[in-house]
């Protein structure tokens, strides 16, 4: 399987609803590094898993909804706890969206799957995958 990744990273405030998260219950930033991995078996007509930089601008314009922002006033995020597991399936979604659409470039249609990372911190990280 071939692979292609890009990177960009997102400031965000949120809480969430639970006595299992302790402190994290009251209002608090991360930052998170996001990955997107894209997977096809064989190589495009061109060489290429997908273009870098029209993905890297899909996943720029994706974060870029969430950045300097309080998740917990997003009407998209009512009812949700945004753990780091729930953001990186929003963002697998959108990506798909994106890929669906064509936004990523040609070729992509021949993507087989997508893995999406966020990075907490140095040592801990969750993320999301599925195929396309």
């Amino acid at each position: 399987m071939f692979t292609v990744s890009v990177r960009d990273h997102v400031m965000i405030a949120h809480s969430f609803r639970g006595e299992v998260f302790g402190p994290a219950q009251r209002l608090h930033g991360a930052t998170y590094v996001v990955d997107v991995e894209f997977r096809r078996p064989e190589l495009d007509e061109n060489g290429l898993v997908v273009d870098i930089g029209r993905a890297s601008d899909a996943l720029k314009a994706i974060v870029g909804e969430y950045a300097y922002r309080n998740l917990d006033e997003m009407p998209e995020f009512e009812g949700m706890n945004t753990t780091t597991e729930a953001l990186a399936k929003v963002i697998f979604d959108k990506m798909k969206a994106k890929i669906d659409a064509g936004e990523v470039g040609p070729g992509s249609d021949g993507l087989a799957s997508m893995k999406v990372a966020l990075h907490e911190s140095h040592v801990a990280w969750a993320g999301y995958e599925g195929a396309l």
